[in-house]
């Protein structure tokens, strides 16, 4: 059965590796019960991501091809705030939270921008 939360699927990559809850904490650096919430079904908080992506050694959700999802997905992969992230664009951070929680969307303009900032994104690590 695929797994369908992240909790499942650090749980399943631990059981893979033979890991206790408390070996895997030390790696992501949180604590054993934080990992037991996480199994059963508590989401990591966003700061988490990137160590518990490292953790798995894979990205368990798909990129998609627009802009604005495209955006999402590299907030989330690295754990970006929408403060870092609206440093790191040069946008105003609540103009992001609009975009990326569909409250409002990007005219194309803006969208192009968010493109643009992804592509030079391609293959660099967050500073």
């Amino acid at each position: 059965m695929e797994p369908r939360f992240l909790g499942e699927h650090i749980r399943k990559r631990r059981l893979d590796l033979g890991l206790l809850q408390v070996e895997v904490a030390a790696q992501i650096g949180v604590t054993e019960s934080t990992v037991w919430n996480w199994e059963h079904g508590t989401e990591p908080e966003l700061v988490h991501i990137p160590a518990i992506l490292a953790f798995l050694g894979y990205v368990p959700w798909e990129e998609t091809t627009d802009p604005v999802g495209r955006l999402v997905h590299y907030k989330k992969v690295r754990g970006l705030s929408y403060k870092r992230l609206g440093t790191l664009m040069k946008r105003d951070p609540e103009q992001l939270a609009d975009w990326l929680t569909g409250r409002n969307m990007p005219i194309e303009r803006n969208r192009r921008l968010i493109a643009e900032f992804l592509d030079s994104q391609d293959g660099s690590e967050e500073p």
